[in-house]
């Protein structure tokens, strides 16, 4: 465990971290958080964890920029994103996954990306680790440049990555995390209204491949991605054709580039 105060300069990101049952993956997240040099804040919110989680928390709240709360019952991820949302102070969110971990600098480039372009969202690369935290060889880049027909085909922005100001995050908070990918229908909400998001194309983030998550289950995964089509107003055609190409897209971003990489 790596603890440092943090910056005493007023809030630029409020990094929001919803947790549940993540006590073997929580304090690397954490560390790669406040190793950033950028004026921040915690907020983590626990969705009914019946791990150790909140005795492993416990020493990081002796620090001033970094906070808990505690949902009186399970409200899932987007609920828990949605709530510390509500409670941030900073100008700008980051959302983490608690069993995923960031690089140095991740939110000083994208700050710095975000000041150059004036848009509101920026995501970042990644790269993919076993669920032991091994890593696996797999990068995934993503375009410098993002709009909303971008993400018809496929869903390049993963959620750890992103960095957004609070105003949009506030305009578009996730939703129907049960039955549709609650994220996918947020950025394009955002980039519908906004026009453009960016992106830094280098992997900053490390994204932890779990099989118990909700796209563990390629069927699951599927019909969710289907679903956010049908919750975006598409008809049954269009959502077909997009599903089709997601897919597509899917098979070359996760296998065939990086086979081709490793030749």
């Amino acid at each position: 465990m790596k603890m440092t105060s943090g910056s005493s300069a007023p809030v630029c990101v409020s990094v929001v971290i919803p947790i549940f049952n993540g006590a073997m993956t929580i304090e690397k997240a954490l560390d790669s958080v406040l190793i950033q040099d950028v004026p921040l804040e915690i907020i983590m919110v626990d969705d009914g964890s019946s791990d150790d989680t909140l005795q492993t928390v416990s020493p990081y709240l002796d620090l001033p920029n970094v906070h808990l709360l505690i949902n009186k019952t399970n409200m899932g991820a987007a609920a828990s994103r949605n709530r510390g949302v509500r409670a941030a102070s900073g100008r700008y969110i980051a959302f983490l996954d608690c069993d995923d971990w960031w690089e140095p600098e991740k939110l000083k480039k994208q700050l710095r990306l975000l000041k150059k372009t004036g848009y509101v969202l920026c995501a970042t690369g990644r790269r993919l680790v076993s669920e032991s935290g091994e890593d696996t060889g797999t990068v995934i880049g993503v375009s410098r440049k993002l709009t909303y027909k971008d993400l018809f085909f496929q869903n390049p922005i993963n959620c750890s990555s992103v960095l957004i100001e609070r105003r949009a995050a506030v305009m578009f908070p996730m939703e129907n995390d049960r039955q549709a990918h609650e994220d996918y229908i947020m950025w394009m909400k955002v980039l519908r209204h906004f026009k453009y998001g960016c992106a830094v194309n280098e992997p900053l983030l490390n994204y932890r491949v779990s099989r118990n998550g909700k796209s563990g289950s390629k069927v699951k995964s599927a019909l969710m991605t289907i679903n956010v089509y049908r919750y975006m107003g598409f008809g049954p055609l269009k959502s077909l054709f997009c599903f089709a190409a997601y897919s597509v897209n899917g098979v070359i971003k996760y296998y065939i580039n990086p086979l081709l990489r490793r030749q």
